[in-house]
Order: structure tokens, then sequence, then C-alpha cells
């Protein structure tokens, strides 16, 4: 199995240096790094890496705007958004441009090196408690004042499915759910694949963003 490949953007290069280390000593191949947006979305295009760890507030160019022109230009690569403070203001906005998850800086080192091995398969790093919290701080019940990031018709659906997106929207994982209809976890992933499938979703970050700007969930719901 190859090791995942990495670029890691942060405008702070001893925060570059320190998770180079951790990544390299954990097996991951890190292939290049920048110091701004801009130079994110250039280090993709030439390096085609398979994650980019990205902080938010960086100069020139933040971390929100390069993940939007990352993930246009690229439909294999993840982007995980780094963060100060939990539950900073712009990590729904984060979610909503096509992160798979996001990050604390203070992340422990195991940690760190399991993110980007999460996301690298595909899957997004969205623990049940954090999707609560995010949804409940950032998603409003207003219509979103711009037009949704993602556009789907749920009439694709099963009613199986809608409800297994509604759970997810919830916060809920594999587990739960399958434990609320009692299902085995397996068919739970078979339903979650098809419903990524049907409605064109990378992840399930983009399948918690989707619930919430559709109103399938509604915050406090």
């Amino acid at each position: 199995m190859n090791a995942p490949r990495v670029v890691i953007a942060d405008d702070q290069a001893l925060v570059r240096i320190g998770f180079r280390m951790i990544l390299t000593s954990g097996g991951i191949d890190v292939v290049g790094e920048a110091a701004d947006g801009a130079e994110a979305v250039t280090a993709v295009r030439e390096l085609r890496p398979d994650v980019v760890l990205m902080d938010i507030r960086m100069p020139t160019m933040d971390g929100l705007e390069a993940t939007r022109r990352i993930l246009k230009q690229s439909s294999t690569c993840r982007v995980l958004m780094l963060t100060t403070f939990d539950l900073d203001r712009y990590v729904y906005d984060a979610l909503a441009a096509g992160a798979s998850g996001f990050l604390l800086k203070d992340v422990t080192p195991e940690h760190l090196v399991a993110a980007v091995r999460l996301v690298e398969t595909g899957d997004a790093l969205l623990a049940p408690s954090i999707t609560r919290r995010l949804v409940e701080r950032f998603a409003s019940a207003e219509p979103p004042p711009h037009p949704p990031a993602i556009h789907r018709d749920l009439a694709s659906l099963t009613p199986r499915e809608r409800e297994v997106l509604t759970l997810i929207g919830q916060g809920r994982s594999n587990s739960e759910i399958a434990e609320d209809f009692t299902l085995s976890e397996a068919t739970v992933k078979t339903h979650v694949a098809r419903i990524f499938a049907k409605l064109q979703l990378r992840d399930r970050a983009q399948a918690v963003v989707l619930a919430y700007e559709t109103g399938l969930v509604s915050p406090g719901g």
C-alpha cells in the first residue's frame, strides 16, 4: 500500500516543519509545502497529492478560497483544514467549500497521522460529537446568504436513504445508525455509499452540509 502523499499549507514555517516531522515519522510522504493559499493551489496542480493540510488564515489567498480552487481542479485530492481555535467561525464555511474535515493545530502526533490516513481513503474527519457542535454553532435555520455550495435532488433517494442522510446530518456515526435501524454496520455503509453516488457527494462532510442546506435537517431538529 502506497503512503499517502501530502502537501502542508501554513504561513508559519515552524508549523510546517513540525507537521512534516510528525507525518514523515508516521510513514506519510510529505511531497511539498506552501506558505499561502496561492502556493497551495500551485503545489496541488504540480505535485498531485492525496491530501492537503490547509490552514484557514493565510496571506495572499486564505485557505477557504484555496480549497475551492483545489477541489475544482482535482476530484481526488482531499483537504483537511487546520485551525487554532476549537469551533473556528470559518469551519462550517470550510466544509461547505468541500473540505473533508478539520483539525486543531494542537492535535496529537498520533491523531494527525491517523487523520491523514482516514481522509486519504475517502472518509471524512467528522467525529459525531464535533459534527453536532458544528451544526449547532454554524448552521443557521435561515436560508444561506449565497446559493448552496452543493445542490442535489433528494428525490432520487429511497425513504430509507433519506432517513440515513438525515441521521448523518445530525452527526450520527454508521454504528449509531445501524443500532437505530437494527441493521448491520455493513448494510449502513452500503446505504451511505449509494447516497454518495446518487447525490454526487465526495464524503461525509459534504453530506452533512447538504442535509442542512436543503433543509432535510435543521439546527436543533
